[in-house]
């Protein structure tokens, strides 16, 4: 390990893993195991190990969760077995023969790791394997940054922005008159909220896990302000499927309640009946809608479109993924993504992490 600062971002990501698996590993139990082992050997894995278990578990039902992540951060070696050595954030590894895999003759075995991780980063779902898709699925697990923000009318103090009188003066008269620095404030943000409505049939089946994975990471991030629907011969919402702290859990309990997985597309019924039922009544208004869809319409494609204009007026961004659009020589001729592409904001890709992380950017942004 480089310094002191690679151990801390290992750590803190480390961290992250194990809040994704449901154990509350707060940047304070973080800094008691920073704490911890710079009085211990970090080279020694079982000084590792133990530092982790007895600051960042709270309650013994943490334990089994805290050893399986240990183990998959750690390269899916037995605690007993790893050095802490590796890079600072976890690397995706494909399994043996897939693209990426390591070539003879390679040089600095850290470099392989990362090129093998940025091809699995890139690559389409669709054609991982079992472990590429294990891995992917953990790596959109640790995705922390899917939520949007908006201005308030509100101001707080701030470093920079507008001048505050009011705090300025009050500060020169507690200093009996004598000037001092100006004091500033600046509008606060408060949550935007999200929606996301995914399509689980069965064109979408390659891609309906991950990108309910991803609203799972969605919902972690702003379990407020994000709503999450699936769609196909009709609609469902899934929110409180989603609410579980474990993603396998939380997926175990959406099929469950998905009565059409793999079935047909009817978007533009699905999509009247969600501006009836819930759009009206305020959750679409203001809002960033994101649409994750290949466009597949079965229905009418002229209903679609008349929907999509009034979400379109309501939401504050509609963002459309469709996992088709990243393959080369792909135009959206479908009906259903000709009628809807006239009132989509911003027209991405959902079929890989990387895609993934571009569209949290792109609701961060709006």
């Amino acid at each position: 390990m480089g310094g002191p600062r690679d151990l801390v971002e290992t750590l803190t990501g480390f961290a992250r893993t194990l809040r994704a698996a449901g154990v509350p590993a707060d940047p304070e139990r973080l800094q008691a195991m920073i704490g911890a082992l710079d009085r211990l050997d970090v080279r020694n894995p079982r000084d590792v190990y133990w530092a982790g278990r007895l600051t960042l578990c709270a309650d013994p039902a943490d334990l089994p969760r805290y050893d399986r992540c240990f183990a998959a951060y750690f390269s899916g070696e037995s605690a007993s077995m790893r050095r802490v050595s590796r890079s600072p954030v976890p690397t995706a590894r494909p399994a043996a023969g897939s693209e990426g895999e390591e070539t003879e003759g390679s040089g600095d075995p850290s470099v392989t790791a990362a090129s093998a991780a940025e091809v699995l980063r890139r690559r389409d779902v669709a054609r991982l394997s079992a472990a590429e898709r294990d891995e992917v699925r953990r790596l959109v697990a640790l995705l922390d940054n899917v939520s949007a923000r908006r201005r308030s009318r509100r101001f707080a103090p701030a470093h920079r922005g507008r001048l505050d009188p009011g705090r300025t003066v009050r500060a020169i008269l507690r200093r009996g008159g004598e000037i001092s620095r100006p004091h500033h404030r600046a509008h606060r943000t408060r949550p935007r909220r999200v929606v996301l409505l995914i399509d689980v049939s069965g064109s979408m089946s390659p891609y309906a896990d991950v990108l309910l994975r991803f609203a799972h990471a969605a919902l972690r991030c702003a379990p407020r302000s994000t709503e999450v629907f699936t769609v196909g011969t009709r609609l469902t919402r899934v929110t409180r499927e989603l609410r579980h702290r474990e993603p396998d859990a939380a997926m175990a309990a959406v099929s469950s309640a998905i009565p059409d997985w793999s079935g047909g597309t009817r978007l533009g019924e699905e999509l009247k009946e969600f501006l009836d039922e819930y759009g009206r009544r305020g959750m679409a208004r203001g809002a960033v809608v994101v649409v994750a869809s290949d466009g597949w319409e079965r229905g009418d494609a002229t209903l679609l479109g008349a929907q999509m204009a009034r979400l379109r007026r309501l939401a504050h961004r509609v963002v459309w993924a469709n996992p088709h659009k990243a393959r080369p020589g792909y135009e959206p001729l479908t009906a259903g993504m000709a009628a809807a592409l006239p009132h989509v904001d911003d027209f991405v890709a959902g079929h890989s992490l990387a895609a993934l992380e571009e569209l949290a950017g792109v609701i961060g942004d709006a």
